[in-house]
């Protein structure tokens, strides 16, 4: 087993961002010497996603089913664990994450100071341009609060899809992963069986194109059960 890394991009009707994503990585492979592999999740797109990356030759699990952001994940980690992967690395695929960024989140994980790595919008002021919305940041606050209550340890950006784990963390979520909320329900797990997580400051930038699957109207319903989600994984027992 090499130090490959694979890059997890789960994707749901991205036709008009997909390709431009892909090829971001693939020019800073070529500009930088790295050799990221990518593997796109379709998860059951009802646009042209699965035509453009199949027409396009780009590295595609295509699901026959919607199995939501969670259920896409998961089947990337698999696909980390069956192929051997070192490291896994989540990315949008709505070219929101800079690829740039990708080496940061993964020089704690290389360097052994971590095993989970969190790309942050929170922690530098600076570091990124795009804060999402002013509601959505008071509920990552709140958020955050609570999971600070549980586990004793804070997280700033506790719903960056933008993360990196290392071989111990990609066998775990192969194994199983949370189809709901997974960011904050995952971190919270991570945190409870004191896994070594860090969060570095990364640049993220505005949706390319497309909709996000978190929408004003849900704002409310997202809020109560992902507070209820937190707290349950809070009080749980987990083997260290």
């Amino acid at each position: 087993m090499d130090n490959k890394v694979l890059i997890i991009i789960p994707a749901y009707n991205e036709e008009k961002s997909i390709a431009q994503v892909y090829q971001s990585i693939c020019n800073y492979n070529e500009q930088n010497g790295t050799n990221y592999d990518v593997i796109v999740i379709n998860d059951g797109s009802v646009d042209n996603t699965k035509e453009i990356c199949e027409r396009k030759n780009i590295p595609v699990i295509n699901l026959v089913h919607n199995l939501g952001i969670g259920g896409a994940v998961q089947t990337g980690y698999k696909y980390a664990r069956d192929n051997n992967y070192m490291y896994a690395v989540q990315f949008d695929g709505d070219g929101q994450h800079e690829v740039s960024c990708i080496k940061d989140i993964l020089q704690p994980i290389y360097d052994n100071e971590a095993d989970f790595v969190i790309g942050s919008r929170f922690i530098d002021k600076n570091s990124s341009e795009f804060k999402s919305s002013f509601a959505r940041r008071v509920g990552i606050r709140i958020i955050s609060n609570l999971i600070k209550i549980m586990t004793g340890k804070r997280l700033h950006d506790i719903t960056s899809g933008f993360r990196a784990a290392n071989r111990k963390i990609i066998l775990d979520f192969a194994i199983s992963y949370p189809v709901e909320y997974p960011e904050p329900i995952t971190n919270t797990e991570l945190l409870k069986k004191n896994v070594r997580i860090k969060e570095v400051p990364v640049q993220m930038h505005e949706r390319e194109a497309g909709i996000s699957s978190i929408n004003s109207w849900k704002n409310v319903y997202f809020m109560i059960n992902i507070i209820i989600s937190v707290f349950i994984v809070g009080i749980r027992r987990w083997k260290k």
